[in-house]
């Protein structure tokens, strides 16, 4: 798991190179189509990605996109409508039985699919119209990690050629360097999971464009910890589980640069007033400030909306580098997490 981490700025950078000719088509073909919506099928950490992308291509591309239920497909025989959307499935294997039914019911209506996968022999590929292909090499660790952020750098690049954003791109072009300068800090945030060696339950909180961070460290924190590790849209966890929260309670924030950056400094600080440990992953010394425990990251890559659009990618490999570290400081193994496979295959 480790090694599959540091591998991962080589990873989205070949991605970006790779796919930057094929992902310019898909996205003219886009524009033909014109679609009504996007649907999104999707498990694991895949869900993860796609949910940054409902947050990317919400505010880059006007899209509105919504997470597809393949049960309603694989265990209800009910195929909603999808003929006018835009039909996205992501798997890391390709094989994932509903999400490869989901994509293969909406191109038999008329949409166009597209699979994101990194097997470019899986059935995902077969049965969509294009597939975008995540260059990271094949991936031995159960708890995903290279996979995942060269899922996020696919959605990333094809929002930018789709709007035609150079800021955007120019961004996703410099993460490469941002996640080597993450990676760097690992000893540094080795440290800071020493402290919560004993945790057994914690809340992970992030908004916005970094709600799929949260939610991805958490499901790592799960896989090889074992920790009941809940993840929440810091907005969401204010409607009600934020009284989980007493003296002690550990919680982790991710707050980059950007518009969700105010309410996560206003968070951190009523955390921190309510007792909660508060370990906070940011580049904003303020808000560094305010926490129990403070992780500092690289300054964004980017001015304004490009430089929170490619933060998941960076905060993300923080994130992962605390889950693998946690998980060692409780004398456990993040490459045998119990009762885990690499492909796990769903109806």
């Amino acid at each position: 798991m480790l090694e599959e981490i540091q591998q991962q700025p080589e990873a989205v950078q070949r991605t970006v190179q790779g796919e930057r000719t094929r992902l310019a088509r898909v996205a003219e073909e886009i524009r033909r189509r014109d679609p009504a919506l996007v649907v999104i099928a999707a498990r694991g950490t895949s869900d993860n990605a796609a949910t940054y992308a409902k947050y990317l291509w919400g505010i880059g591309n006007s899209l509105p996109v919504a997470l597809a239920a393949p049960a309603l497909t694989t265990l209800y025989d009910a195929t909603p409508r999808l003929r006018n959307a835009l039909v996205v499935g992501i798997s890391q294997s390709g094989e994932s039985t509903d999400i490869v039914a989901v994509v293969r019911a909406a191109r038999a209506q008329g949409a166009y699919t597209l699979a994101v996968t990194s097997a470019q022999s899986s059935t995902l590929a077969a049965v969509a119209d294009e597939t975008a292909f995540c260059h990271s090499g094949a991936e031995r660790s159960v708890a995903a990690t290279k996979t995942y952020t060269t899922q996020l750098a696919v959605l990333c690049l094809l929002s930018a050629l789709l709007s035609g954003d150079a800021a955007l791109l120019g961004a996703l072009e410099a993460v490469p360097e941002a996640m080597a300068r993450v990676l760097e800090g690992a000893a540094s945030i080795a440290e800071r999971a020493e402290r919560y060696r004993h945790i057994g339950a914690c809340a992970v909180l992030g908004r916005g464009l970094n709600y799929c961070t949260a939610l991805e460290t958490a499901l790592k924190m799960k896989e090889t910890s074992y920790v009941v590790a809940d993840p929440y849209s810091a907005a969401d966890f204010q409607h009600g589980p934020i009284a989980i929260v007493d003296a002690g309670f550990p919680t982790l924030l991710f707050a980059p640069p950007g518009r969700a950056y105010a309410g996560m400094h206003h968070l951190a600080g009523d955390l921190r007033a309510r007792g909660a440990e508060t370990l906070v992953f940011s580049s904003e010394q303020e808000v560094l400030d305010a926490a129990t425990a403070a992780l500092p990251l690289p300054p964004a890559v980017a001015d304004g909306v490009a430089g929170e659009a490619v933060s998941p990618l960076i905060y993300t490999v923080a994130g992962q580098l605390f889950a693998h570290a946690l998980c060692r400081a409780k004398g456990l193994d993040p490459d045998h997490p119990r009762g885990l496979k690499k492909v796990t295959l769903t109806l």
